[in-house]
């Protein structure tokens, strides 16, 4: 089991689980999970990484922030988690509401991101995703970022349903493993644990100009690999290429969202080879 740890950065106290040692990876997870999304991921690279998952800010069990959940304060925390635990420089892998701050991170500091690994998410209005948004965005992104507390009060009492909702869907009617399920569901009950998960959908605008103008003034200069499946596909790969410099894509077949908890043989299988061609010496 990895350890848990509580690490105080950037105003608020992260939740992280750490795991194995060399160089770091860090792995950035979202709606609705934790940092458990990474549960299989994290026993495999442990062998030769040193494996950091945090809680975003609001998540799991890490502090119910009031504010900062656009993306360009999520990228802070991560490079502020990194600084406190020591690690100079790591590989960086988003997924859903992680791959917003770990784009953010890379353009800002290609010193401290040695890699970046991006799934399953659009970003912005970045050009590339016309397809995927044609019938526009999916319904709870309009709910979640509807009139202040509606979402809440709505489904508060309901939240294990909402959340299995989530996870069907997110593996093709497969769902997940009970523990996993169960750890998902504890962090999403509450009023307050849904008014934070909520309140970053409520940011998703300004975060989107963030990214905006991140790659006005910057490219991704670091390797890059962009995953898809279900339903993303190719098009968060479409949206990195006019702006990254090393980029290699692919969409895993028969997936669906929570690509870690849905393949995660699959994943690795990408996964390693891809932060195996880093620097080893990194730490």
């Amino acid at each position: 089991m990895p350890e848990l740890r509580r690490v105080r950065v950037n105003g608020v106290e992260l939740n992280v689980a750490l795991a194995g040692s060399g160089p770091a990876v860090l792995l950035l997870h979202g709606f609705p999970h934790t940092w458990e999304l990474w549960t299989d991921v994290m026993t495999e690279l442990s062998d030769g990484y040193r494996v950091i998952a945090p809680d975003l800010r609001g998540f799991g069990a890490s502090s119910r922030a009031a504010s900062g959940y656009d993306a360009g304060t999520l990228a802070t925390d991560a490079e502020a988690l990194l600084t406190a635990l020591g690690a100079s420089s790591a590989a960086v892998v988003g997924i859903d509401a992680g791959t917003a701050p770990a784009v953010l991170l890379a353009l800002r500091r290609p010193d401290l991101v040695r890699r970046l690994v991006v799934m399953e998410a659009l970003l912005g209005s970045l050009p590339g995703a016309e397809d995927v948004l044609s019938a526009g965005q999916p319904w709870w992104f309009g709910f979640h970022s509807a009139a202040p507390d509606l979402a809440e009060t709505v489904l508060e009492g309901h939240e294990a349903a909402y959340v299995d909702w989530f996870l069907r869907t997110g593996t093709l009617g497969d769902g997940v493993r009970p523990a996993v399920r169960d750890a998902f569901i504890r962090a999403y009950t509450g009023r307050q644990a849904l008014s934070c998960a909520f309140s970053y959908y409520r940011a998703l605008p300004e975060s989107a100009v963030q990214l905006e103008r991140a790659v006005t003034t910057a490219r991704l200069t670091v390797p890059t690999m962009a995953l898809g499946a279900r339903p993303v596909g190719a098009a968060l790969e479409r949206q990195l290429r006019p702006v990254t410099d090393d980029l290699i894509g692919h969409v895993i077949e028969d997936c669906g969202h929570i690509i870690p908890l849905h393949r995660p043989r699959a994943l690795l299988a990408l996964l390693r080879p891809f932060l195996a061609a880093e620097d080893a010496g990194a730490v």
